[in-house]
């Protein structure tokens, strides 16, 4: 294949061959396959939602030790996609304690589901040490004849 039509067809697709937003080894279909990162600082955000629905499908402890967010939003809510992932949860522990700063984080999940109150209840205890809070949907919003939780957050 010449040069430019290798480069065009590389261009053509972007992202493809990207796991939370790192080029990975495109023979290998794992995202945990072993590839090089150059590391680089941490990234501090104020929101951030925990990709693809917290699947374990391409969420590791790397993202949490990378992305340092105040507020980490779990939208999963598919328990035969393993959506949230308890892997996912606990690598959220693993990244916060590699942080070194008790930064206050906060966990909002947006359903009710039988693995974060899980999740919650065996790790509470590591929860408090790291100093990461669950918050709960303590608020109802109605619209027309529907009702649904929700959580107010501040800035």
């Amino acid at each position: 294949m010449p040069d430019d039509e290798l480069s065009r067809n590389s261009h053509s697709n972007p992202g493809k061959s990207l796991v939370n937003g790192i080029k990975t080894n495109p023979a290998s279909n794992s995202p945990k396959s072993s590839f090089s990162v150059p590391m680089g600082p941490p990234v501090y955000v104020d929101l951030a939602y925990i990709p693809n629905h917290c699947s374990g499908k391409n969420t590791d402890p790397e993202f949490f030790k990378r992305i340092r967010a105040s507020y980490y939003v779990v939208s999963g809510n598919d328990a035969a996609n393993g959506e949230p992932s308890r892997a996912v949860l606990d690598a959220l522990l693993e990244g916060k304690s590699q942080w070194g700063d008790n930064l206050q984080v906060t966990l909002i999940p947006t359903h009710d589901t039988e693995v974060t109150r899980e999740w919650y209840q065996q790790t509470h205890e590591k929860q408090q040490e790291l100093n990461i809070m669950v918050l709960a949907s303590s608020s109802t919003v109605v619209m027309q004849d529907e009702s649904f939780p929700a959580c107010k957050i501040e800035f």
